[in-house]
Formats: structure tokens, C-alpha cells, sequence
């Protein structure tokens, strides 16, 4: 005999949602990584982007205007933070 159909059965197990602070954290290294990356093999390029009109990115990406291998350097360190910080969310 089937159990009867209420919506719990219909859309199976019902939990609370994960916690937020781990899903904010991974998606903060997600971007870390991916910005890294993308700093990594286009830097004149992504620094170009920001350099100017970018709601106050511009103070943040002086440090690299014209500076390839700084930004590579920074682009090194943002993908290693990123892993890291992904890799603390184990259980």
C-alpha cells in the first residue's frame, strides 16, 4: 500500500536550507579564482577594463595600469587565496 500523497511525499525530503556563510565563501573564491585567471592571462586587458568610470575600481587596479607582470604576480596570489579558501569549507 502507497503512502498517502501530501505535498511533503510530493516534493520529497523538505530541510532547512544550508547554512548562507559557506555558500557567500565559496562564491568569494569562485570569483577570487576566476578574476585571478582571467588577470593571469589577459592583464592589460582586465586592468584596462577597470581603469576608468569603474565605480571606484580605478584606485584598486592603479597599482597595475601599465605593469603586466605585477598583475600576473597578483593574479598568482589571488587564484592561491582562492583555492585556499574554498579548500576550508571541507566538512
Amino acid at each position: 500500500m502507497d503512502r498517502p500523497r501530501t505535498p511533503d511525499t510530493l516534493i520529497g525530503d523538505i530541510s532547512p536550507p544550508a547554512p548562507l556563510l559557506p555558500r557567500v565563501v565559496e562564491m568569494a573564491a569562485i570569483f577570487m579564482v576566476g578574476d585571478g585567471l582571467v588577470g593571469l592571462v589577459q592583464p592589460r586587458r582586465h586592468v584596462d577594463l577597470w581603469k576608468e568610470r569603474a565605480l571606484g575600481a580605478e584606485i584598486a587596479v592603479r597599482p597595475f595600469v601599465d605593469r603586466p607582470g605585477r598583475r600576473r604576480l597578483y593574479a598568482l596570489v589571488q587564484i592561491a587565496a582562492g583555492l585556499a579558501l574554498a579548500a576550508r569549507q571541507r566538512r
